[in-house]
């Protein structure tokens, strides 16, 4: 055995115990008669001890290892004289009495921490290198464990695992096939699915009422936010159910996978039409931790001389309470900010309602002092708080306005990851 141990598994109660680990060298510290190098493998860190005083040649060597090495040593559990209370195994350190290097490395091309320096483009590259990051191992983490949760909580309700075909025929769907060529029929090809529901039917009316795929979809499109050529989505279907089992199946199943992984129990998930969502928060997966809901503007904001307002469609905007403050750089950054690609607005009309009660927009020429509080007014605006104002196509400005608002949300800090709050509707969401 190459460790008896992980380094995350050792407390202040296998004090005086002998162990062996294996891992990698995370760093090492230098302190003339001491020297402490952090062991890490998947579980942890334990901190090694080499005393020069004790051993001159091991602490000689352990000054030799650098990041990455792969080691093997032993020694005896002791507690730590400074102990780390934001490490498990931080009252601990091994007192190291042999060390064998499994494998020497270079010196790596960014560093192997938490917060790397190293740019998305590098550490692609080094992909292998990137991985031992505990981010992505917990992302990894999380995955695993969300896909055994779910395939336990559909088996207990009496859904089948059923894998369906990779390779098959083309089918008319929004994106492009990715094609395989069959080297026994020349000139002729498989298509990759775009999604497993091209086998629903067949599987529906064979009589298995229940099936589920945690699958992979390909789709040769361009990238989105959301989308890339490959990705996996869980994928069901259900025979003889009405809306309401649909929504309960997966109500249930987001609350299991919430107690299971994260230890939080949801509450009964509030209801939300398509319509509301779409209107209030500009998309069908709103984020409900935080008010600034979109308010329509058009009887109010439109024929009154103002040209871009007089043509559009939709005139729809939010507010940001207690920030009336934005100083005119941070609004021209936000007005640059809606008008990125991504976002498409052609520009951002801002009220600043001050503590005094007077307004100030970028639009004054247009609108007095008396239309502005009438906007106020309609989007329940209170002294302190900032207006921001989008107009257009309606489907297109409110889909801006529920970027604008998430973004608002995140300079806010309003949208808190602890904070734990769910809807269903059309398509449910966890916020």
């Amino acid at each position: 055995m190459y460790r008896s141990h992980t380094c995350g598994q050792l407390r202040i109660e296998d004090k005086g115990n002998q162990t062996k680990l294996a891992g990698w060298v995370q760093k090492s510290r230098d302190l003339g008669g001491m020297t402490f190098i952090d062991l890490r493998d998947r579980y942890g860190l334990t901190q090694l001890a080499f005393n020069m005083e004790v051993n001159k040649e091991l602490c000689a060597k352990a000054r030799g290892l650098g990041r990455e090495f792969v080691v093997q040593i032993e020694g005896e559990v002791v507690e730590r004289e400074s102990k780390n209370k934001k490490m498990p195994t931080g009252e601990i350190e091994i007192n190291v009495s042999a060390i064998t290097i499994l494998n020497a490395a270079k010196t790596p091309p960014f560093t192997i921490e938490n917060e790397t320096d190293g740019g998305e483009d590098i550490r692609m590259k080094y992909r292998y290198l990137d991985l031992r990051r505990n981010p992505l191992q917990d992302k990894i983490r999380l995955r695993h464990q969300v896909g055994i949760q779910t395939r336990s909580y559909l088996n207990d309700i009496g859904f089948y695992e059923i894998e369906t075909p990779y390779l098959i025929k083309s089918t008319p769907e929004g994106a492009r096939d990715f094609v395989v060529p069959s080297r026994m029929n020349e000139n002729e090809f498989y298509a990759l699915p775009q999604s497993p529901q091209t086998f629903k039917q067949l599987l529906m009316i064979s009589g298995f009422d229940k099936y589920f795929q945690i699958v992979k979809c390909f789709r040769d499109e361009d990238l989105r936010a959301d989308r890339q050529p490959e990705f996996t989505q869980i994928d069901c279907e259900m025979s003889f159910v009405d809306r309401e089992d649909v929504l309960n199946t997966f109500e249930g199943l987001t609350k299991h996978l919430f107690s299971k992984i994260r230890n939080v129990e949801l509450p009964i998930f509030p209801r939300m039409d398509y319509d509301d969502a779409i209107e209030n928060y500009g998309i069908d997966k709103p984020d409900v931790r935080f008010e600034m809901t979109i308010k329509n503007l058009n009887d109010v904001a439109q024929n009154k001389g103002f040209q871009v307002f007089d043509s559009a469609e939709f005139i729809g905007g939010i507010c940001a309470t207690g920030s009336a403050n934005y100083t005119r750089k941070q609004l021209d950054a936000l007005t640059e900010w809606v008008k990125r690609p991504q976002i498409g607005a052609k520009g951002l009309v801002y009220v600043k309602f001050n503590e005094d009660g007077t307004l100030k927009s970028s639009v004054d020429k247009f609108f007095d002092q008396d239309a502005l509080k009438i906007w106020a007014e309609s989007m329940n605006a209170k002294p302190g708080d900032l207006l921001l104002v989008l107009s257009g196509n309606k489907d297109a400005t409110l889909k801006q306005l529920g970027e604008l608002r998430l973004e608002m949300g995140n300079r806010l800090e309003l949208r808190n990851p602890n904070d734990i709050q769910a809807v269903m509707g059309n398509q449910f969401s966890i916020s």
